[in-house]
């Protein structure tokens, strides 16, 4: 991989945040494109593993990561001569995680984020958590698209885009990201990805409950693409590109979830719709479903901006256990019939 220019963003080593599935691939893709990663997390025995056994055996089991990897759980040890900063922990840790990196942030070091979901209790987008704990001086970008840790960190092929609304830094984590077997957009609509990003995981339950229930894969298309109109709507009525949803942070990442096994977020759903409780099944996943927080916080959403959102709302319910899975597939099943888009959804 070429050197980057050398310029005050230009980040020659990069400080992960997170040693969970998704940061440590993030933190392996920057070492094998030449750059240097420091991975911090809080799990001792996590980091002793990856340290000394070059595997993180808890997260991603059997997958080899670079020798050159660092890990600490030493947060100014990991943060020490960062020219970029990697935020890839869960949403509910996001505001704690920036708020104990702001004192060790050297000045110049962007921050940009792999998080996906709201900030809990508050409905806030992570963009606008950022700008709060961290000040508007400080180059902000969020990380997302269509990715499943374990295919990112054994190499297979991933489409992913950054967006920022400083175009120059956008462009600096798109180039650390950037590899052989990794493309890396740009983009300028953080609303709209973040709000791709979050609602996919709660559409990705709803055609989960639908596999598990053996409803067919007319009903698991039909899902999607009415998921992706709720994204749409919501998209349009708090201000984002009707682009970005219909590209990788949208259409992109929901597809993946909704399709692909490997998705917490679906494997909740499964297991729903095969009559499994919610308990037993985030226990037996074992990691952090976003889904069970963003639910609340995507319907929080749609009822400031006044937009309906049934597939959305139905999911929530079944989640808080308010309702069956099969009362509510009737109940979507019984809605009124209605053209399928307004005339007013896309301009």
């Amino acid at each position: 991989m070429p050197e980057l220019a050398d310029t005050p963003l230009a980040p020659r080593r990069v400080a992960v945040l997170g040693a969970g599935s998704w940061g440590t691939a993030l933190a392996a893709l920057i070492v094998r494109n030449g750059g240097q990663a420091a991975l911090w997390g809080r799990d001792a025995a996590v980091i002793a593993g990856i340290e000394s056994n070059h595997e993180n055996a808890r997260y991603l089991p059997g997958v080899a990561l670079p020798e050159s990897l660092r890990a600490t759980i030493d947060l100014a040890e990991a943060m020490a001569g960062a020219d970029l900063v990697l935020v890839v922990v869960p949403s509910h840790a996001f505001a704690e995680t920036l708020r104990a990196l702001a004192p060790f942030r050297p000045a110049h070091a962007g921050v940009a984020w792999a998080t996906k979901g709201f900030e809990p209790g508050s409905g806030r987008f992570l963009h606008e958590v950022a700008a709060e704990v961290l000040g508007a001086d400080v180059p902000l970008a969020v990380v997302t698209g269509p990715s499943f840790a374990r295919e990112v960190a054994q190499g297979l092929p991933t489409a992913l885009t950054v967006h920022s609304d400083d175009a120059p830094f956008a462009q600096v984590v798109a180039e650390v990201l950037h590899g052989p077997a990794f493309r890396a957009y740009t983009g300028d609509d953080m609303l709209g990805a973040e709000l791709g990003g979050a609602m996919k995981n709660v559409l990705a339950v709803a055609t989960g409950v639908a596999d598990g229930m053996q409803l067919g894969l007319n009903a698991r298309a039909g899902l999607i693409t009415r998921g992706l109109n709720e994204m749409l709507r919501l998209n349009q009525a708090l201000g984002g590109k009707a682009e970005t949803l219909m590209g990788l942070a949208g259409l992109g990442d929901l597809v993946l979830t909704c399709t692909g096994d490997l998705s917490r977020n679906r494997r909740l759903g499964l297991a729903l719709g095969r009559g499994q409780s919610i308990e037993d099944a985030v226990r037996e996943i074992g990691q952090v479903v976003e889904s069970v927080q963003t639910a609340d916080e995507v319907m929080r959403q749609a009822e400031r901006a006044g937009v309906e959102l049934p597939i959305s709302s139905a999911v929530r319910a079944v989640l808080h256990g308010e309702l069956k899975p099969t009362d509510g597939l009737r109940q979507l099943l019984a809605r009124q019939q209605k053209p399928e888009y307004p005339t007013d959804l896309l301009g």
